[in-house]
């Protein structure tokens, strides 16, 4: 017995020396990134979160929203310079991602991260944007016209989540994680070194039928979320999705704003049909283009379809805007 207790504790001890390494190793990580990839722009609090955004250009005002496990990067790898010379372009990091900050109790829900953004453009006075959301980010863009309508000009929405989802796409089945305390764990021990192992099959994922672009991990921000905080938020946010998600389609007839939407053919993460084609059916007036051979990233492997997307949105949302004012 008395062996046996040894072996038990010796064990435990070992144990705790490896997942203590693996804590250290993730932690310099961590800081390796920050140090070569720093924040691009401003910070403002809002409700207890710290809000990072990126302000360039002017012109009629474009916000713009990343999806799930993203970041500001997405848009300004290629997007933000084609607009900024015509609009005054906003890009988010959303509540805990990227470099923005979320209270450890603050709700992850759709909702709940739109209420924080109609505030943050209220904060900055953004008068009724056009708000581009790629993606999750494409759900929380709808999330805002819905709830708060006075701070959307118009939607372009960009593979975006729209309905509710019975399976998962595999790439993300990872960050599942229900257990907070469980989902701090794997953040803090084995989901860097995971992620560094399938870093190839889940990009090839995200991206295909596109290649990947060689330069996508530091300009593009991908490296970004090889940090604990990056994993804990993007699987917070993933658990949290039906809560809100589930009342949604049954309001989309409600919207009054000009929206758009646009769509990879080839999208590996959502299915164009069950996504796009599904929200446009509920919108009448809605403008919906897919580009054939395009997967999910179409900000980044079609900047230009994008941006041409964007514009035209954003024409639409001037008119409607032109036609709300009062007469003299």
């Amino acid at each position: 017995m008395i062996v046996l207790a040894w072996i038990i504790v010796i064990t435990l001890v070992l144990l705790a020396l490896a997942v203590g390494a693996l804590a250290v190793s993730n932690a310099r990580t961590a800081r390796q990134v920050e140090k070569a990839l720093p924040p691009l722009g401003r910070f403002i609090d809002i409700d207890g979160s710290r809000i990072h955004y990126l302000d360039r250009g002017s012109g009629p005002t474009i916000l713009c929203i990343h999806g799930l496990a993203g970041q500001m990067r997405h848009f300004t790898y290629a997007l933000l310079d084609k607009l900024k010379s015509d609009y005054r372009v906003v890009i988010v990091d959303r509540p805990g991602s990227g470099y923005s900050t979320r209270p450890p109790q603050a709700s992850a829900a759709i909702f709940a991260q739109a209420r924080t953004l109609a505030k943050f453009a209220a904060a900055l006075r953004l008068q009724r944007p056009l708000v581009v959301g790629h993606s999750l980010g494409g759900a929380i863009a709808l999330a805002l016209a819905l709830n708060h309508p006075e701070q959307v000009g118009g939607l372009a929405l960009l593979a975006p989540l729209t309905h509710p989802q019975d399976e998962l796409s595999p790439v993300f089945r990872g960050l599942a994680i229900r257990s907070p305390l469980m989902r701090w764990i794997m953040a803090w021990t084995l989901a860097i070194p995971l992620s560094i192992r399938n870093a190839v099959t889940v990009l090839n994922a995200v991206f295909g039928p596109q290649p990947v672009p060689a330069d996508f991990p530091t300009k593009g921000g991908g490296l970004l979320g090889l940090r604990p905080r990056a994993i804990i938020t993007a699987s917070t946010d993933l658990v949290a999705v039906p809560e809100d998600l589930e009342t949604m389609p049954g309001r989309y007839k409600s919207l009054t704003q000009p929206v758009g939407i646009l769509f990879g053919a080839g999208d590996r993460i959502l299915d164009p049909a069950a996504h796009g084609e599904a929200l446009a059916a509920k919108l009448p007036g809605a403008d919906l283009e897919l580009i054939e051979g395009e997967g999910h990233m179409v900000l980044i492997c079609s900047a230009e379809r994008s941006a041409t997307f964007v514009a035209r949105m954003a024409k639409r949302v001037a008119a409607a805007e032109a036609n709300l004012a009062p007469v003299a």
